[in-house]
């Protein structure tokens, strides 16, 4: 994510490196020059900036680091460039903690049927993702009800019917172009009516931009009432990713993130993003197109990810 900074950082570092401990900065050692100061974080809100984080996180993040160096010294054992990294690990580390929200402990204690509506725009896997939670959730002994309220498109019905039987969840559809809250109520009464565990709402890939869509989606969260709210959205998407979740939390309210396509996502700045932006967390991240390749977000698994070589 930051190869340019590492680059420049290189060039400044002192022989001596040692791994950075949490006494990397502090009030002896060598002493950060201003003006190498000011040259390290214009570099750092350039590298932000260029993988994809929204400028006011990028802003704060910048102005964290900033609080956390200005007249401090660095070890003599670490140097200029691990004490930087070490500083910027913990502002990250803190724009990406938000309150976590864990699902699998959450749908353990929940009132049963657990009703959990997912929205989000076209092409970003949220019908691919919907499978791999039914998927997990079956795992670990609970019963699901998948609802197919993606009604406007005919093809999201059907990928629904094969990842039912591939998986052997319970899939309640109508016809396509039906009403998509009549779904969402079928599925929920169905699972309130045969002790179903957990119903999980696929909703049709609204544009954030298409005011009827939104409407509709809002009465499906009237009529089936969910417990959670998450938004599945594209890593590779860039700033486009963090303005629509914002647009969606605006009209739908979210309660949490999913991002698919984490393998693939070199830059990584919509991740950080996305959760300091609408301050909600991350609760999964996609990894790859089988059931298995989708796991619960982890704030440490995340900024290594981000702060890795290359």
């Amino acid at each position: 994510m930051f190869k340019s900074l590492r680059e420049r950082l290189a060039g400044w570092k002192e022989e001596a490196e040692a791994d950075v401990t949490s006494g990397a900065i502090g009030d002896s050692g060598k002493k950060i020059k201003e003006d190498k100061l000011e040259e390290v974080l214009y570099d750092l809100e350039i590298a932000l900036l260029e993988s994809d984080v929204a400028f006011p996180v990028a802003k704060e993040i910048v102005d964290r680091l900033a609080d956390d160096l200005k007249g401090k010294r660095i070890a003599r054992d670490v140097g200029l460039a691990k004490g930087v990294e070490a500083a910027l690990r913990d502002a990250i580390t803190e724009a990406l903690s938000v309150p976590p929200l864990d699902f699998f402990a959450l749908l353990g204690k929940a009132p049963r049927p657990f009703v959990v509506m997912f929205v989000g725009v076209n092409g970003t896997g949220k019908t691919t993702t919907i499978a791999k939670l039914a998927y997990h959730i079956q795992k670990k002994g609970h019963t699901c009800v998948v609802a197919a309220a993606d009604t406007f498109r005919a093809g999201a019905i059907e990928q629904l019917e094969k990842h039912a039987e591939a998986i052997g969840f319970k899939l309640i559809k109508h016809k396509a172009g039906a009403d998509p809250a009549a779904v969402a109520f079928d599925a929920v009464e169905h699972a309130r009516a045969r002790g179903r565990d957990v119903v999980l709402i696929d909703t049709a890939g609204r544009m954030q931009t298409n005011q009827n869509l939104m409407d509709q989606m809002k009465k499906i969260k009237r009529v089936a009432k969910p417990n959670l709210t998450l938004y599945i959205g594209d890593a590779l998407a860039g700033n486009d990713a963090i303005e629509q979740a914002k647009q969606f939390h605006e009209a739908v309210g979210i309660d949490g993130i999913i991002l698919t396509k984490i393998d693939a996502d070199a830059k990584g700045g919509a991740a950080l993003s996305m959760a300091k932006t609408i301050g909600k967390p991350i609760v999964f991240v996609n990894l790859g197109q089988t059931y298995e390749d989708i796991r619960p977000f982890d704030t440490k698994w995340m900024v290594d990810r981000l702060l890795a070589e290359g």
